[in-house]
């Protein structure tokens, strides 16, 4: 699943984002709801704790999209790597 979200272009910084925004919106759901529904305060806490159990699954995946960028950051495609050694061990041994 990350890696189906890293390769539709969602990065780490859209989820922390999206953490940040979860726990602002719970805040004004929570103001919201306490100052204009009937129901009173009871209401208001479910809705702003519902709202903010999000953020840590946002912040989650933002992580785990950090790992995944991180490690397509280190990961050289061509194996270049292995080429360049193995010409320098060449070199090394007078061939």
């Amino acid at each position: 699943m990350i890696k189906k979200l890293h390769e539709m272009g969602v990065k780490s910084g859209h989820m922390y984002a999206a953490g940040l925004a979860s726990i602002g919106l719970s805040f004004g759901t929570w103001l919201l709801s306490r100052s204009t529904e009937e129901a009173g305060l009871d209401r208001a806490d479910r809705w702003g704790i519902f709202i903010g159990e999000w953020a840590p699954t946002f912040f989650a995946l933002g992580v785990a999209l950090r790992l995944e960028e991180t490690h397509r950051d280190l990961e050289e495609p061509s194996g270049e790597m292995f080429e360049h050694e193995g010409a320098r061990a060449r070199s090394h041994a007078g061939v």
